[in-house]
């Protein structure tokens, strides 16, 4: 159901392009893409006994991102957060107790302020979709995460066109995810990790 939810949002917004085509037709193009360099900072929220007690925790590690927007009008626009399955250690006490795997694509609506220039800021919010793969490795094999975490995820930041199509970019988002830690054996709830990433990031941007 969620995953439908993910697909059926995005579907909406691609049912969108063909009207917002025509008006951008007699101005630039539509489509945007950016690179970027994210540093995944966990919240590290916690609850039940075992997640607790064991002081369970995602460790902090940078990843690449690229992200493709579309234009409806010169302000308002829809981006696809993208990355590759992440490798996420799992530590519990300080010491590695696994690691799982995160694909965490989010889509965002956001608007644009095009009234300073060269230097165009924004802000955005939307949905995060998180698939949690590999989930059976932590305390070789007792513990296991969800499938998938779906939640909200909201952005800042800004473009600075050096020229035309090429910019920087600095960007912001944080995003609501959570997992179960269950033990592998007899299905008991462990409690759970409320990872919550604040994700700073700079890039390279550039408009079609």
């Amino acid at each position: 159901m969620r995953i439908k939810t993910l697909v059926a949002a995005m579907a909406t917004v691609a049912s969108l392009a063909p009207i917002a085509a025509q008006a951008q037709a007699a101005e630039e193009n539509p489509w945007m893409i950016r690179v970027r360099a994210v540093d995944l900072l966990w919240q590290n929220g916690q609850s039940g006994s075992v997640v607790q007690s064991a002081n369970v925790k995602a460790k902090d590690q940078a990843i690449p991102e690229f992200d493709v927007s579309y234009f409806f009008t010169k302000n308002i626009a829809a981006e696809l957060v993208l990355t590759y399955p992440q490798s996420i250690q799992i530590d519990a006490g300080g010491n590695k107790l696994g690691t799982i795997k995160a694909l965490p694509p989010s889509l965002v609506l956001q608007y644009h302020f095009t009234e300073f220039g060269a230097f165009k800021p924004y802000v955005g919010a939307g949905v995060n979709y998180t698939i949690f793969s590999s989930r059976n490795n932590l305390g070789n094999g007792a513990y296991s995460v969800d499938n998938s975490s779906f939640g909200a995820v909201g952005q800042v930041g800004m473009d600075y066109m050096f020229d035309k199509n090429w910019g920087l970019n600095l960007d912001v988002k944080y995003a609501t995810m959570s997992t179960n830690v269950t033990a592998t054996a007899t299905g008991a709830n462990g409690g759970k990790l409320t990872l919550n990433p604040w994700m700073p990031a700079v890039g390279v941007t550039y408009r079609f």
